[in-house]
């Protein structure tokens, strides 16, 4: 088997491109846009590096692609943990216990050369709100930016030696009324009775407001967990 550092435009491609044919045959899988993954290791429009830095890898055996991984230190974070924590992310490959471990090794050997001494992931080089996690549970049609993986995927990382340390849940919205338990259907019945309540589309004259009133809701809900950062 290869490691190569993805280190030019066509090893670029082969990272985005590897997935493709990985889940070719699960109907669940939903190609994310390229944009939203590229972006994560753009310096110009990922943040994080003014602040950290990243490296990837693509793995090949006789000249096909059959994984690929990425590392990453955000030093605003590294040295908020017991023991200096760097990251690894965007890992996908071929049910095989000796390829994933090789892409394991890769982000380990390079954290740490550079001071860490723990690794944290599959997470994103960037905030919670995308790429961050290890699907184990609900194996059907992703949410936006969020990672879709195979069942495989958790005995590689735990026989590693990952270790799960918080549970993240995502949700899908249901159009159906009649897909509502009963006790959701009576709180929404109980909401619209209620004239302090209303609903609206967003106005597109009146952005700004709508925006000011959604940044509220969204700091009050969610800035209170720990790694969640205002929205400003």
């Amino acid at each position: 088997m290869q490691l190569v550092e993805v280190s030019n435009r066509q090893l670029a491609d082969e990272f985005l491109y590897f997935p493709i044919e990985l889940y070719r045959d699960d109907p669940n899988w939903i190609r994310p846009l390229d944009k939203d993954v590229s972006s994560v290791f753009d310096p110009e429009k990922n943040s994080f590096f003014n602040h950290g830095d990243c490296i990837r890898w693509v793995l090949r055996r006789e000249g096909k692609t059959i994984g690929r991984v990425a590392a990453f230190i955000n030093e605003n974070t590294a040295h908020t943990f017991k023991q200096p924590t760097g990251g690894m992310g965007f890992f996908e490959c071929i049910e095989d216990e000796e390829a994933a471990f090789m892409l394991f090794d890769a982000c380990k050997a390079w954290l740490e050369a550079r001071g860490m001494k723990a690794m944290d992931g599959p997470i994103n080089f960037g905030d919670r709100d995308r790429w961050w996690g290890l699907l184990v549970d609900g194996f059907y049609e992703p949410n936006y930016c969020m990672h879709y993986h195979f069942p495989y995927y958790q005995g590689f990382f735990e026989k590693y030696g990952f270790k799960n340390y918080f549970n993240q849940y995502t949700y899908r919205t249901l159009n159906q009324p009649d897909s509502l338990s009963k006790k959701v259907s009576l709180i929404a019945e109980r909401l619209n009775r209620n004239p302090n309540y209303s609903y609206r589309h967003i106005k597109k004259d009146r952005l700004d407001e709508f925006m000011a009133d959604f940044r509220e809701i969204y700091n009050q809900a969610w800035v209170k967990h720990d790694g969640v950062k205002p929205m400003t």
